[in-house]
């Protein structure tokens, strides 16, 4: 009988002394800060992110690989090299982008900001999150050209980053789809809403007479006509977020496209011809313009949608003077129009700190 009760004994001691230590390795786990963005001053409320909750780690994490060339085959390239905060995270002017073996890419590199509502990306919606974006530019041939089981690899070798993962990523694997949650917090946090014109809506500021007067055409159903596309005054994000086709390139069936756009994503010939809606925020920004970065200046896409309108079968009904090749601006419209679209740059954006590069 005294065996067996001390058997119970050191039975419950050892249980007590697992229950201990299990609670100790619990206590070590560390639990990430939830991160709250803060909105500008009459931007919508933000999507629900359940699957990729945004934390202070996490989004450290992502900027820093956001900016590291770790994630490129020869360590010359990251996301950055592309997406330069500068001009509004495009590509300095170029056309197209070219990844580590001088290969050029088939699209103009597009601006990141506000993407936290955007639910499709790439010019012609192909991903349908941040997450689904960043996953492709890695092991493309003409981008960074590094198969994602070694990018992976290489992170969980890392001598900082398997700490990193752990605090944003509590007991969780180190894979593509953790390296790119991590990016995508990132680029979730990159919000730009503090330019001239979001200060003169706020009270802050007023336009010139010239900038006015660019506002005012923006708006005008005889005037730019921008607003279908572009709604400066009902969107915050001065963007519909939809696939449209905005006379480009003339066709006389829907088959014509010489790139296809949206309808190689959908396939719905419909489609075809139609790209994604991109806004104007930072515009002066991200030269050059359009998909295939056609026009090199303002003033060229000014020129294009005042006389170099033509006409395809999925052009955009709202496209109103289509017919007439364009809004037929004047010279001094066009000026003022542009006065009106440099009020949309927001210098506090590329000037964040927290954008910039940590290394």
């Amino acid at each position: 009988m005294l065996k067996l009760l001390d058997l119970s004994i050191f039975t419950l001691f050892i249980l007590i002394l697992l229950d201990s230590c299990t609670k100790d390795k619990v206590s070590e786990i560390p639990i990430p800060t939830v991160y709250e963005i803060q909105l500008p001053e009459g931007f919508p409320p933000l999507p629900l992110n359940n699957e990729n909750p945004l934390t202070k780690e996490g989004i450290a994490l992502g900027r820093r690989l956001f900016y590291d060339s770790i994630l490129s085959r020869n360590y010359t390239m990251s996301c950055a090299s592309c997406h330069n905060i500068n001009f509004g995270f495009t590509d300095n002017n170029k056309i197209f982008s070219e990844g580590i073996n001088g290969i050029p890419g088939v699209r103009n590199s597009m601006p990141l900001y506000n993407l936290a509502y955007y639910d499709a990306f790439f010019w012609d919606g192909r991903a349908s999150s941040i997450e689904a974006q960043a996953l492709q530019p890695v092991p493309a041939h003409n981008e960074m050209d590094l198969a994602w089981d070694i990018a992976q690899e290489r992170i969980r070798q890392h001598p900082e980053y398997p700490r990193l993962f752990m605090q944003a990523f509590p007991m969780q694997i180190i894979d593509s789809m953790l390296i790119t949650k991590a990016i995508a917090q990132f680029e979730r946090t990159l919000i730009s809403g503090n330019s001239k014109f979001d200060k003169v809506k706020r009270g802050e500021a007023f336009f010139t007479d010239d900038e006015l007067e660019g506002y005012l055409l923006m708006n005008d159903f005889n005037g730019g006509d921008c607003l279908h596309c572009h709604p400066v005054e009902s969107n915050a994000l001065i963007t519909t977020l939809n696939f449209r086709n905005n006379g480009l390139d003339a066709a006389t069936t829907v088959d014509d496209f010489e790139d296809k756009g949206h309808g190689l994503v959908t396939g719905d010939p419909n489609d075809n011809g139609k790209f994604k809606v991109p806004s104007l925020r930072n515009v002066t920004l991200t030269a050059p313009y359009m998909h295939d970065g056609r026009f090199a200046s303002l003033d060229e896409v000014l020129d294009f949608y005042s006389t170099g309108v033509k006409l395809s079968p999925t052009i955009d009904p709202k496209m109103e003077f289509a017919a007439s090749g364009g809004v037929n601006l004047t010279a001094t419209e066009k000026l003022q129009i542009k006065a009106f679209l440099a009020t949309l740059t927001d210098s506090s954006f590329i000037q964040n700190p927290e954008f910039k590069n940590p290394f």
